[in-house]
């Protein structure tokens, strides 16, 4: 068994409560030993036990690895053009999703893997350790099933994302494809997705279809999330708690009702800020969540319309600035936060059992992530897998 002691943390959040010291569990010239990918020890760096092999970080800020908890990573092509007309005043809708859905049709294999793997690089280049990523955007049998496919050779976190909009094809019978996603489509998905979601919104699905298509879902092991309340307030949030979806992400639009219910709930509220930055949509409030002990991770949103980016310290900082987090709520909600999402016990915190998924920062402490908004600050990346014998 391969034992890695890193020593000389000037700065390590772990997201242990047990420590008691604040939100971050934040301990100063810290340490850790790995074996074999997983934390076996933290403590004081003046005390590590003896280890096979020692990194010395010369101080720097250590975080939890970045867990990304909602990016839509499987598509071609991309939509400047429509970004520029939303920054000279058009509004966003979701109609412009089927733009994409041509351009991912028309590609091969080779470039839609392609594609893939350049986002998961820049993902990793920002800290983010474990993502999810969706279909959606090919709504039709073949094209569902091979997106998942590939996706699948790059992450075990999944989502069948058929229900994303009714296709141009399906436009005068929107039943009928509701019928195509909860049968076929599902059939050819179930072996590569681990999660199903649905765009519960104006422009998308209905509540009552969004229930259909999940407990369809469900019902062939498939685990929900969804889509909901991003264009306007809805039943999506209320759906979330009534099926115990992992998460209820966008949230833009709630109102007490939802915050209570998703208090009272396992659904975890993942905002995405890089919506509402790149569509000039209304941030929500993350404070009414946060002081309702309701669960809240934030993610990247990454996709070609709507949120074209794949930093999650841009996601901090735009929470903070614009969505009122703390800077120690919004680190939480990027690491344990996205962790909760997924439903994942093995991440999101450096402690004894997780897995080592971590970021070393060039950064005194990890405030930074927010106080330098578009400055680099990641020094390095690394997962489990490294440290395996």
């Amino acid at each position: 068994m391969r034992s890695v002691a890193v020593t000389n943390i000037g700065s390590l959040i772990t997201n242990d409560h047990e420590l008691e010291v604040g939100l971050l569990g934040e301990l100063q010239n810290a340490a850790f030993v790995i074996e074999d990918g997983i934390i076996s020890w933290v403590g004081n760096s003046g005390s590590v036990p003896e280890t096979d092999e020692q990194i010395d970080v010369q101080g720097r800020t250590i975080v939890p690895g970045f867990v990304d908890s909602h990016a839509h990573l499987m598509f071609a092509g991309d939509r400047a053009h429509e970004f520029a007309a939303r920054m000279n005043g058009e509004k966003y809708s979701a109609g412009g999703i089927k733009s994409t859905v041509e351009a991912t049709r028309a590609a091969s294999d080779h470039e839609l893997e392609a594609n893939l793997r350049r986002l998961v690089a820049e993902l990793r280049s920002n800290g983010v350790t474990t993502f999810e990523t969706k279909s959606g955007y090919g709504l039709t049998v073949a094209d569902e099933a091979r997106s998942l496919r590939i996706a699948s050779s790059v992450t075990s976190e999944t989502t069948y994302l058929g229900a994303h909009v009714v296709p141009a094809e399906f436009k005068h019978h929107p039943d009928d494809y509701v019928s195509l996603v909860t049968g076929e489509m599902l059939n050819q998905v179930v072996d590569t997705a681990k999660w199903i979601d649905v765009f519960c919104d104006r422009g998308a699905f209905t509540v009552e279809q969004a229930r259909e298509i999940l407990k369809a879902g469900i019902e062939r092991g498939l685990k929900p999330r969804i889509h909901a309340n991003q264009l306007e307030h809805g039943g999506g949030v209320q759906l979330a708690v009534e099926l115990d979806c992992a998460s209820a992400d966008h949230c833009t639009h709630l109102n007490k009702h939802d915050i209570d219910a998703l208090a009272g709930s396992n659904t975890v509220a993942t905002l995405l800020p890089g919506a509402e930055f790149s569509t000039r949509s209304e941030y929500p409030d993350a404070r009414k969540l946060f002081d309702a002990k309701v669960k809240v991770a934030i993610a990247t949103d990454c996709n070609p319309g709507s949120s074209y980016t794949t930093s999650m310290p841009f996601a901090i900082a735009v929470a903070v600035r614009d969505m009122h987090f703390t800077v120690e709520q919004a680190i939480w909600a990027a690491t344990k936060g996205g962790a909760k999402a997924l439903r994942r016990t093995d991440i999101g915190a450096i402690k004894l059992g997780m897995r080592a998924d971590f970021v070393q920062l060039t950064a005194p402490s990890a405030l930074h992530l927010a106080y330098r908004p578009g400055v680099n600050l990641i020094d390095s990346t690394h997962t489990a897998e490294e440290f395996h014998r």
